[in-house]
């Protein structure tokens, strides 16, 4: 596996962790039923995305990225502050929409960082990309 594989497969892995987080976190303040269904399997589907990544890292035996609490505590707070005044469902909704443009913004990058990346790990990106895009498609009806 090259270099710039390995570092693709390990920002697929924590953007996936850090969206997790930020699902997680206003999935206990959504009170809208179809909202909170749809946070359940972008979150569910998060997991999957993380566990590929690292099942391509450990398939290559390497070690996955390891968890990053700082980040995944400034996610939270940020997402904590966000709501602390407004917990309706289109802001609720507009919040995690900001946060995917985030991570179609930072996949991006590193796919032009890692530029030579195999089509696997290329592949990879593009379908949490895709799912990404897919999100703010779904989300934009409870805005």
């Amino acid at each position: 596996m090259r270099w710039e594989d390995i570092q693709v497969f390990r920002v697929v892995q924590k953007n996936a962790e850090l969206a997790m987080k930020a699902v997680d976190t206003v999935s206990d303040k959504t009170y809208d039923d179809d909202l909170a269904l749809h946070l359940s399997r972008q979150s569910l589907k998060y997991s999957e995305l993380r566990n590929q990544a690292a099942g391509k890292l450990l398939s290559a035996h390497l070690e996955p990225s390891r968890k990053n609490v700082v980040e995944e505590m400034v996610v939270a707070g940020t997402m904590h502050r966000d709501t602390l005044l407004n917990t309706s469902t289109s802001h609720i909704a507009e919040l995690i929409i900001q946060e995917s443009s985030r991570k179609i913004s930072k996949l991006c990058q590193s796919l032009h960082k890692y530029e030579n990346a195999g089509e696997e790990a290329v592949e990879m990106a593009r379908e949490f990309m895709d799912f990404e895009e897919s999100n703010i498609r779904q989300l934009r009806k409870f805005l």
